[in-house]
């Protein structure tokens, strides 16, 4: 008797969860892919915590699918080697800043610059997971020089508050978010 105690209690917590979360028991169907929850954040709630990090791996495949390419000079993906192009610890709304960026533009993005050593240090910095550096293209600094505003320096701000840098061989960017995705 116990024991069917304790089964109704889990079936009753279940069909508790599942009212709430908006499914229903007859949904096996497959679930379609969910975009990335956005929100902002109240005043007082510290950016820091809502940083959500990615593998190496969960960045790169973002890209394959965005159509995002990326290279290293030394072929490789060690965050501990500074001739290597890594995602690790990437922050998510950097790459999803990227795939805005690249449905934005229609430019073809290649990244050359992530999350591995031999970057400037600070708290917006490649090591963090803020930061992409991409590859010069007549296609996108078109796009930059044209959309967003020179804030002096080599420098364009987006509507969304990034940051585009031009420097001698590279873009370098600042996410500070999505960039509206």
């Amino acid at each position: 008797m116990r024991t069917g105690r304790v089964r109704a209690a889990v079936v009753a917590a279940a069909t508790a969860l599942l009212t709430i979360t908006g499914a229903t028991a007859a949904s096996a169907a497959p679930a379609q892919p969910v975009e990335d929850t956005v929100f902002a954040p109240a005043a007082d709630t510290p950016v820091t915590a809502l940083v959500t990090k990615l593998t190496h791996s969960q960045a790169t495949s973002r890209f394959r699918t965005a159509g995002i390419t990326w290279s290293s000079s030394g072929g490789c993906s060690d965050r501990y080697t500074s001739t290597c192009t890594s995602f690790e610890q990437i922050n998510l709304t950097t790459v999803q800043g990227a795939e805005t960026l690249k449905r934005a533009t229609g430019c073809a993005l290649n990244v050359t610059g992530g999350t591995e050593v031999g970057h400037a240090s600070g708290t917006y910095s490649h090591w963090n997971g803020y930061k992409l550096d991409f590859s010069l293209s007549t296609c996108l600094g078109n796009y930059i020089r044209g959309t967003f505003t020179s804030i002096g320096g080599n420098k364009w701000r987006s509507g969304s508050g990034n940051v585009y840098y031009l420097e001698s061989n590279h873009w370098d960017v600042t996410y500070y978010n999505c960039g509206g995705c």
